[in-house]
C-alpha cells in the first residue's frame, strides 16, 4: 500500500535536492574558472552524480563533462557526492592545461593519464599465459584455419581510446608481424601453442 510522505520527509527530500543542485552549481563555476581563459569561451560544463555499482568505489561519484565549441570534450570524476566536493578536491583531479588545450582543439587526450607501470595486478584475475609465452590466437571465423601463432608481448593491454578501466588480457605479436589483442583469456580466443 502506498503511503504519502509526511511533511518532514518531504522537507528532507527538498533540502537534499537543493544541496545537490547547489553542489552542481559550485562545481560548474570552479570548473569553468579552472579552464585557461584563452580556451574558456563557449565551454559547457555538465555535472551529475553517478551511482557506482562496483563495491570497491564510492557509492556515488560526481562526473564532470567539459564540452568545447570545437566538439572536443573530456570527463573527470570525483568519488564524492556533489554536495561534498570541495574546490581542492576538484583541482586535485583536474586536467592539465595541455590536456584541456587538446580537448579544446577537438583532439583526444587521455585523462587521467594511464601509467602502464602502475597497474593494480592484485585486483585483476590471474592470467594463464606470461609475457614471451608462445600461443595461437583466433584471427578468423574458420574453427580449423582461423588461428595464427604468436607470442604474448604484454599483459593487461589497453588502447588510449578505450573507456576507462577497459583492458584486454593480452597483446600478442603474431609470427606474421601483426600485433593483435585477445579480448578474453579463454580457449576460444587464445590457446597454448
Amino acid at each position: 500500500m502506498f503511503l504519502p510522505k509526511n511533511a518532514a520527509a518531504n522537507e528532507e527530500l527538498r533540502a537534499s535536492d537543493q544541496a545537490r543542485r547547489d553542489g552542481y552549481s559550485r562545481i560548474e563555476q570552479w570548473t569553468t574558472e579552472a579552464i585557461p581563459a584563452e580556451i574558456r569561451r563557449g565551454v559547457t560544463v555538465s555535472v551529475q552524480e553517478v551511482v557506482c555499482g562496483d563495491p570497491d568505489c564510492a557509492p556515488i561519484d560526481t562526473a564532470i563533462a567539459i564540452l568545447f565549441p570545437s566538439g572536443g570534450r573530456g570527463m573527470l570524476g570525483i568519488p564524492l557526492e556533489a554536495k561534498d566536493v570541495s574546490k581542492e578536491a576538484l583541482l586535485d583531479v583536474f586536467p592539465t592545461p595541455q590536456v584541456l588545450a587538446a580537448w579544446s582543439r577537438g583532439e583526444d587526450a587521455e585523462w587521467p593519464p594511464m601509467d602502464d607501470d602502475e597497474q593494480d595486478d592484485g585486483q585483476r584475475p590471474r592470467l594463464r599465459f606470461e609475457v614471451g609465452q608462445r600461443v595461437v590466437c583466433r584471427v578468423g571465423p574458420d574453427p580449423v584455419t582461423g588461428w595464427a601463432p604468436g607470442k604474448v608481448v604484454k599483459l593487461w593491454y589497453r588502447e588510449p581510446s578505450w573507456p576507462a578501466n577497459s583492458w584486454a588480457p593480452y597483446k600478442i605479436e603474431l609470427d606474421d608481424g601483426r600485433n593483435i589483442f585477445a579480448p578474453g583469456d579463454v580457449d576460444q580466443v587464445i590457446r597454448e601453442a
